[in-house]
């Protein structure tokens, strides 16, 4: 029995301490972990961030962080970080005041984290006397936004420091932008004018907004002004009449011929008279009128357009006019010219034949001499070369003057050179007519030139189908004279000769030549100074491509070169047999299909892949068409060519290239004087 109430008094005492232990964790539980809360939330904000555990951000940052945390320090040097401090802005992405403000996104931000880079723990004091200003003023920031309801910013030292430091550095590079501005303007515009010179001018016209030499101090804007105005007037009295405004149309008119008085011929503001002044004041006033009255924008463009078109027609037809009228004078001899030669050819033919003969006629075929070949009926240009060559030549007396010419003129050009000798020079004139062997049976040229289909090219040009009609410069009598192909029969003219000089009769020599007798042609033919440039003077140019027999034995990009100074090597031509591929391309183009006429296309086709280059040093083109041709070129040129319509000797010549010309005529000769070929 006292067992069993012990056993019983032990299972009580055991049942009540068990329902007090489960009372005592009911009630204490609880409490513990508000308490316990509370003391956490209070230890979390009076702890500094840099005072807290690395243990507490391991266990709220994920791996990424991590590893982005342990990385971020060995990436950036304290210098590297400095750099970035001072030149991004306060409100960036990678604004190193965010870090100190405390401004990162939750993913950005942790506590407790000791450095360990030596170079990120060894920043200069200012920066963290910056840090601890900036907490201050977070600080006081917090506190002033409780109170007042917003944030004052206050600005530290060193954040006003690197804010002009910021300052200075974008005016320096807005002054760099502004310089290199300036310098791509400039480039462009040099780039501009060198664009110019390359453009064919003879098509273009001669004036360029980007040529230099065509700017002008003096812009004549008082002359625009009033053209302007009588355009304008001349719009508005069209629409007033058409309108009926009578009393408006009649003070137009009366204004309109007033300021077409007062331009005249004016060309610049120096031109106009005292009155022009008022009289722009006036028309301004009727035109002020006339706009308020009568303006319709539709009217007013229809009647621009009609005049714009009707001056581009005008423009059209004075273009024509002006390729008839130079097609014209280029064909003609000045009466200078044909003074000079009826009078040298008169003294000529009453000399004695044995004063009719020219000396040294034993160097004539000595191969070891320089020899020329000059084919010209133009007495005075044939001296301009001669005298010009000899005149710079270091030995003339080495030098061989072969002059041709027809029969009209071969008597002035022996009597010239004979009241002329060439100095120490050898110099030999004969006339294409007496060649015999020259002949259309032999000469396709020639047997072509006597056809009535030529001769209606040439002579009917009224005809409405001639082409003659509508292409001008193929009708020039140049292409009808046998002296024009004379340099495809130049190993039959010269037999004896090894190598030979071609030289046109519209060239001026202004260096010695004799170093072209040693250059090495490399087994070619034609020794010639090539003018292509980007896409002009190619074979495609010349010759008809859509020609099957052009089209398969020519490039069309092939480099086009020029006649008018030419060496050739006349054995290379007999073994290729030159002059037999020239009659050959000849008789194909009987009807003119391979290209038009003239000499240039069958030189082209004759000596393809058969003309080695020469430097362009060596002859310069274009001083009968271009004005642009630079001064520089002209003067370091061996030889100058005024091939086109402009020849020095023509009054349509180009003044500025003139001298080069003129300097080597004999003004002092009592023939020139009196034909007045000196003025």
């Amino acid at each position: 029995m006292a067992i069993k109430k012990g056993t019983q008094r032990n299972r009580v005492s055991g049942s009540v301490f068990a329902i007090a232990v489960l009372i005592t964790f009911s009630i204490l539980a609880p409490l513990l972990f508000f308490v316990g809360r509370g003391l956490y939330i209070t230890a979390s904000t009076t702890f500094d961030e840099q005072d807290i555990s690395s243990s507490s951000i391991k266990q709220d940052l994920d791996w990424r962080e991590k590893l982005a945390l342990q990385n971020v320090k060995s990436l950036f040097s304290s210098e590297v970080i400095n750099v970035i401090k001072a030149t991004t802005n306060d409100f960036g992405p990678l604004s190193l005041d965010s870090f100190r403000k405390n401004n990162l996104s939750a993913s950005w931000k942790f506590v407790g984290q000791e450095i360990q880079d030596e170079k990120f723990s060894s920043s200069t004091k200012a920066n963290e006397i910056a840090a601890k200003t900036v907490q201050k003023t977070s600080k006081g920031k917090e506190e002033d936004s409780s109170g007042a309801g917003h944030i004052q910013f206050v600005d530290t030292p060193a954040k006003l420091a690197r804010r002009q430091l910021r300052e200075k550095r974008r005016e320096k590079r807005a002054a760099d932008l502004v310089k290199q501005d300036d310098a791509v303007t400039v480039k462009l515009e040099n780039a501009a004018i060198e664009r110019s010179k390359s453009v064919d001018s003879a098509v273009l016209g001669k004036y360029n907004i980007w040529r230099r030499e065509n700017e002008n101090e003096n812009s004549d804007s008082t002359v625009r002004l009033i053209r302007d105005q009588i355009i304008m007037a001349r719009v508005y009295l069209s629409i007033a009449t058409m309108k009926n405004q009578t009393d408006l149309a009649r003070e137009l008119q009366n204004r309109l011929k007033e300021s077409q008085h007062t331009l005249a011929d004016a060309n610049s503001d120096s031109d106009l008279s005292r009155s022009a002044p008022e009289k722009i004041k006036a028309m301004g006033q009727v035109l002020s009128k006339a706009k308020e009255k009568l303006y319709d924008c539709k009217l007013v463009t229809g009647k621009l357009r009609a005049m714009l078109q009707t001056a581009d027609e005008q423009v059209r037809s004075l273009k024509k006019q002006s390729t008839f009228l130079s097609q014209l004078a280029a064909k003609t001899i000045p009466n200078g010219i044909h003074c000079l030669s009826m009078r040298l050819s008169i003294d000529y033919y009453l000399l004695s034949p044995e004063k009719r003969k020219f000396p040294k006629s034993e160097n004539l075929e000595n191969p070891k001499l320089y020899h020329y070949a000059l084919f010209s009926d133009n007495v005075l240009a044939a001296s301009v070369v001669v005298n010009s060559a000899i005149m710079n030549a270091k030995e003339p007396e080495k030098h061989v003057f072969h002059v041709v010419s027809d029969k009209l003129n071969f008597g002035a050009m022996n009597m010239w050179f004979l009241l002329n000798p060439p100095g120490k020079a050898t110099i030999h004139v004969e006339n294409v007519d007496e060649f015999k062997w020259l002949n259309s049976s032999y000469c396709p040229v020639l047997r072509q030139l006597e056809s009535a289909a030529m001769k209606e090219y040439y002579f009917k040009s009224d005809h409405a189908t001639s082409a003659g009609s509508s292409n001008l410069k193929y009708r020039n009598p140049k292409y009808l004279s046998m002296l024009n192909h004379l340099r495809f029969y130049l190993p039959q003219v010269y037999p004896k000769l090894d190598k030979i000089l071609f030289l046109d009769d519209d060239i001026v020599v202004q260096k010695d030549l004799t170093g072209l007798w040693s250059v090495d042609l490399h087994g070619k033919v034609n020794g010639a100074v090539e003018t292509c440039g980007e896409s002009f003077h190619r074979f495609d140019k010349y010759l008809n491509f859509s020609n099957p027999h052009i089209a398969r034995n020519f490039d069309p990009n092939a480099c086009g070169w020029a006649y008018g100074m030419n060496i050739f090597d006349l054995k290379e031509w007999k073994k290729k047999d030159i002059t037999g591929i020239y009659h050959r391309w000849q008789n194909l183009n009987e009807d003119r299909v391979l290209w038009k006429l003239g000499t240039l296309p069958p030189g082209l086709m004759t000596f393809y892949r058969l003309t080695h280059p020469l430097d362009k040093s060596w002859h310069v083109l274009g001083l009968g068409y271009n004005p642009t041709v630079d001064k520089t070129d002209i003067e370091n040129a061996a030889v100058i060519h005024y091939n086109g319509n402009m020849k020095p000797w023509l009054e349509l010549a180009m003044r500025k290239y003139r001298s080069y010309w003129s300097k080597y005529i004999k003004s002092d000769h009592p023939y020139i004087h009196d034909c007045k070929l000196s003025e």
